[in-house]
C-alpha cells in the first residue's frame, strides 16, 4: 500500500529463511511461543482461522472489489516507467504486468528505450520458468560479469523470501549454464572475480553463518570445483551481521575488498593483495568506497584527522594510493547543515554525482576536478521540491563509452507522477525519456510542509497531502504514516492507489519525518538510537497531537500506518497513546522486542535497538515493546495487523503473537497473513493489490466521517 513497505531495510541485510533461532531459554510467561513455528501445522491452522475471520469483514466494504481491480490495473499498467540498469550496450529491465505476473527480464538499447513503445528483447520469462519447474519463483535480481562476458548469476526466491537460489545464466543462449555456478536456497552473496572464478558466502554448513543468519565465511570458488572444496579467503566472526566481498573491475583500477559488519552500522574492510587481506584503516562506522584513483569516505561520526575535524554526515575524497600509504589529506565534497544532508552518491567517468536532501526535498550536484586538480561543484538543474535521484550511467568496461558522462534523473512528488530524464555532465538540459501517467485527478489538491514540536522541543517536519475542498474542521479521515529507523528518510512519493482510494474520496495523507530516519543525516538517526528510541515515538505522537490541535483531524478520524520498523512504531504508539487514534495499520512488524534478537535475523538489528538480553538495555527496550506493554482493560483502536508467512526478514511471529495476546485480553483485532509475499507482503501484483484493498477497506470502515 505504501512506497516504503518494500523498504530499504532490504539493503540493510535482514532475514534468514524458514528457521527459528532458539539461542536462549524462552521466558516461561510467554504462552504463544508455538506461533514462532513458521510452517508448523498448529500455527498455520491459527493463521487460516484468523484470515477467515478477518477477510469477510474487510471485503464487505462496498469499494473493496473495485479498489482491488483498480489497484491491479495501476500495478500492471503498461504506461509505467520501466526501471533500468545499464550494462554494455543494453538497458536491462524486470517487468510485471497482467500477462506476466511473475515477470520478464528483458533488455533494449538506449535508442530503442527512447521510443514510446520499445521493442524489448526477452532474456528470461519467469512465468515460464516457474511453470516448467513447478516453483513459485519470485525475481531477486541478476549479477552479470560484464565486458565481453555473457555470464550472469540469476537469483530467484520461493514466494518472495529473502533467501534465494542462485544459478549461472548465459545471455548468449538465454539458458542456465549446465554444470555452472549454482547455489541452493540460502541468504547468499556471490561476486564474479573472472568468468571462471567467484567469491561466495553462503551456508557451507555448521559454523559458516553468523548469529544473524548471513555468511560468515567468504570462499574462492573455481569453475568445475565442488562447492565443498572452495578455498576460504576471508572470515568474519560469529557475532557479526555478515561478511562480504566487493569487486571493482574498472580497467587499471581493479580491486577486491573483503569485509565484515560487526554491527548494522559498522564495517571492517581489507584489500586483497597477493592472496592476503590487508586491513584498510578507517573509522569503524564510516562507509568507504574506491572510485578509479580516488577513495571516498562517508562519515557517521565526527572525525578528527590530519589537523581537521570533519563532521558526521560529510563526504570526503582523497587520492586512494596516498590514503592507503597512511596520508590523510581530504577534500570535502559535502558537509551537512541543520537542514541539508547527503542522501547518496554515484559516478560518471570523471565526476561524482551527489543526491542531497534540503528540508526533505531533493537537489543534485556534480563535482569534478579542474585543471589545477581542485574539486569544483556545479548544481544540476532539476525540478524541486520533491524526491530527486540522479545516478551515473557510465560502464567502465565499455571502451570509449558514449555514455561516460551520462546520468539518469528521476523526479516525483505526492501529486506529480514519476519522470525519468537523461542528462550529461557539463550541460544544463535534461532530456525526458519517460513519464508515468497520472492515475488520479490532482486538480485542487495541495501539499504543504509543517513542523510539530516534540516532547523535548525538537521541531519535527511533516508533509500534509490535502484532498480537493478539504477544510480544517477536525472531521477529515486522516492517515499518518511513519518509519523512523535505520537512517531511512521518508521522501515524497506518488501513489496511484492513494490517489484513487484516499485523496480522491476526501482522505488526508500525512508523512512524518521523525527522528530515527535519515532526513537530516546521521545526527537525526542517532538522536533516536537504542536508549533514545522513545524519541521516535515522541515525535510521532507530537505530529498526531499537532494534527488534532490544528483540526486537520481528530482522534475519531485519525489513523496511523507503518511497516517493518514502522510497524514497531505504530504498535508502540498505539499502546502508549490509544486515545489519539481510531485505526492502526501495522504491517510486517517487529512487536516482541524481548525476543527480536532470537528470531531470524533480529540479532543484526541490535545496533538500532539494543540487546534485550542485557538487563540495562532491556530496561529501556521493555518500556516501549508493544507485546510486553499491551494490557487488558484499556481501550485500543481495533488494529489491522498484516504479515507474511514467507517473510524471512521480520519473523511473522511478531504479528501472530501480538494478535493472539490482544485477543486473549479481549481486544478486537483484524489479522491477515499472506502465505507468500516475503517482507513486501505480496509476491506479485495481484497479491499486492489485494493487500492494498484490504487496508483501504479497513481505513474507511474506521475513519469515515
Amino acid at each position: 500500500m505504501t512506497h516504503h513497505l518494500l523498504h530499504r531495510l532490504a539493503a540493510a541485510l535482514i532475514g534468514a529463511a524458514g528457521s527459528i533461532a532458539m539461542a536462549q531459554t524462552p521466558a516461561p510467561q510467554d504462552p504463544y511461543l508455538w506461533l514462532e513455528d513458521v510452517q508448523g501445522e498448529r500455527a498455520l491452522a491459527w493463521v487460516r482461522e484468523r484470515n477467515a475471520a478477518s477477510r469477510p469483514v474487510l471485503e464487505a466494504h462496498p469499494d473493496f472489489q473495485a479498489n482491488r481491480t483498480r489497484f491491479k490495473e495501476i500495478l500492471d499498467s503498461k504506461e509505467r516507467i520501466p526501471a533500468i540498469s545499464r550494462q554494455g550496450d543494453w538497458l536491462y529491465n524486470f517487468w510485471r504486468d497482467a500477462t506476466n505476473p511473475r515477470g520478464l527480464w528483458r533488455r533494449a538499447t538506449l535508442a530503442e528505450y527512447r521510443k514510446s513503445q520499445p521493442a524489448w528483447e526477452l532474456v528470461l520469462d519467469l512465468d515460464a520458468l516457474a511453470k516448467a519447474e513447478n516453483e513459485n519463483w519470485v525475481w531477486a535480481g541478476a549479477n552479470c560479469l560484464g565486458g565481453a562476458s555473457t555470464r550472469c548469476l540469476v537469483s530467484t526466491s520461493r514466494g518472495g523470501a529473502d533467501a534465494t537460489v542462485v544459478r549461472e545464466f548465459d545471455l548468449a543462449t538465454r539458458k542456465f549454464v549446465e554444470g555452472g555456478f549454482t547455489l541452493p536456497e540460502a541468504k547468499s552473496q556471490i561476486e564474479w572475480l573472472d568468468e571462471n572464478t567467484v567469491f561466495v558466502g553462503t551456508d557451507f554448513g555448521p559454523g559458516s553463518l553468523t548469529d544473524s543468519g548471513y555468511a560468515r565465511v567468504i570462499k574462492r570458488w573455481k569453475r568445475g570445483q565442488p562447492l565443498k572444496d572452495a578455498v576460504t579467503v576471508y572470515e568474519g566472526q560469529q557475532a557479526d551481521v555478515a561478511a562480504f566481498a566487493s569487486i571493482d573491475h574498472t580497467p587499471g583500477f581493479e580491486r577486491v575488498v573483503f569485509g565484515r559488519s560487526p554491527s548494522f552500522f559498522t564495517t571492517d574492510m581489507a584489500l586483497w593483495q597477493g592472496d592476503k587481506a590487508v586491513p584498510i584503516a578507517k573509522p569503524a562506522d564510516a562507509q568507504l568506497a574506491f572510485w578509479r584513483d580516488q577513495v571516498l569516505i562517508e562519515l557517521r561520526s565526527d572525525w578528527a584527522v590530519g589537523g581537521a575535524t570533519w563532521p558526521r554526515g560529510s563526504l570526503l575524497i582523497a587520492d586512494a594510493a596516498a590514503y592507503l600509504r597512511g596520508e590523510r589529506r581530504f577534500t570535502a565534497l559535502f558537509t551537512p547543515t541543520a537542514t541539508r544532508s547527503l542522501a547518496s552518491h554515484s559516478f560518471t567517468r570523471s565526476q561524482v554525482l551527489l543526491n542531497v536532501l534540503d528540508n526533505v526535498a531533493g537537489r543534485a550536484e556534480a563535482w569534478r576536478r579542474d585543471a589545477a586538480g581542485r574539486w569544483v561543484k556545479k548544481d544540476i538543474a532539476a525540478p524541486y521540491p520533491g524526491t530527486l535521484q540522479v545516478s551515473g550511467l557510465h560502464d567502465p568496461l565499455v571502451k570509449d563509452d558514449a555514455l561516460a558522462e551520462a546520468f539518469t534523473a528521476t523526479y516525483v512528488d505526492f501529486l506529480t507522477p514519476d519522470t525519468l530524464s537523461l542528462g550529461y555532465t557539463g550541460t544544463d538540459t535534461l532530456e525526458r525519456l519517460k513519464s508515468r501517467p497520472a492515475f488520479f485527478e490532482s486538480a485542487g489538491m495541495k501539499v504543504e510542509q509543517r513542523f510539530a514540536t516534540s516532547k523535548d522541543a525538537t521541531k519535527v517536519p511533516y508533509f500534509i497531502v490535502w484532498p480537493k475542498g478539504a477544510k480544517a474542521d477536525g472531521a477529515n479521515p486522516t492517515l499518518l504514516y511513519g518509519y523512523g529507523g535505520f537512517e531511512v528518510p521518508m521522501n515524497p512519493w506518488y501513489s496511484g492507489a492513494f490517489g484513487h482510494a484516499w485523496y480522491s474520496k476526501g482522505g488526508v495523507m500525512v508523512v512524518a519525518n521523525i527522528r530515527g530516519g535519515g532526513e537530516f543525516g546521521p545526527a537525526w538517526h542517532q538522536a533516536a538510537l537504542k536508549q533514545n528510541k522513545q524519541k521516535s515515538y515522541d515525535d510521532f505522537i507530537a505530529v498526531a497531537e499537532d494534527l488534532i490541535a490544528t483540526k486537520v483531524s481528530s482522534p475519531r478520524h485519525l489513523g496511523i500506518e507503518g511497516g517493518s520498523n514502522g510497524g514497531l512504531l505504530v504498535g508502540a504508539v498505539m499502546v502508549q497513546r490509544p486515545d489519539l487514534f481510531n485505526a492502526v495499520v501495522c504491517q510486517v512488524p517487529l512487536l516482541d522486542m524481548r525476543r527480536f534478537n532470537q528470531l531470524l535475523a533480529g540479532a543484526s538489528w541490535m545496533a538500532e535497538y539494543g540487546n534485550p538480553d542485557i538487563p540495562e538495555e532491556w530496561a529501556w527496550i521493555s518500556a516501549y515493546s508493544p507485546y510486553q506493554n499491551v494490557k487488558a482493560g484499556v481501550r485500543y483502536p481495533k488494529p489491522l495487523i498484516i504479515t507474511s508467512t514467507r517473510d524471512d526478514r521480520v519473523h511473522p511471529a511478531h504479528a501472530r503473537k501480538m494478535t493472539a495476546r490482544m485477543m486473549e485480553q479481549g481486544h478486537a483485532v483484524l489479522y491477515y497473513e499472506n502465505i507468500e509475499g516475503g517482507h513486501a507482503a505480496g509476491s506479485d501484483n495481484l497479491q499486492v493489490a489485494d493487500r492494498q484493498a484490504l487496508e483501504f477497506a479497513y481505513l474507511w470502515q474506521q475513519l469515515a466521517r
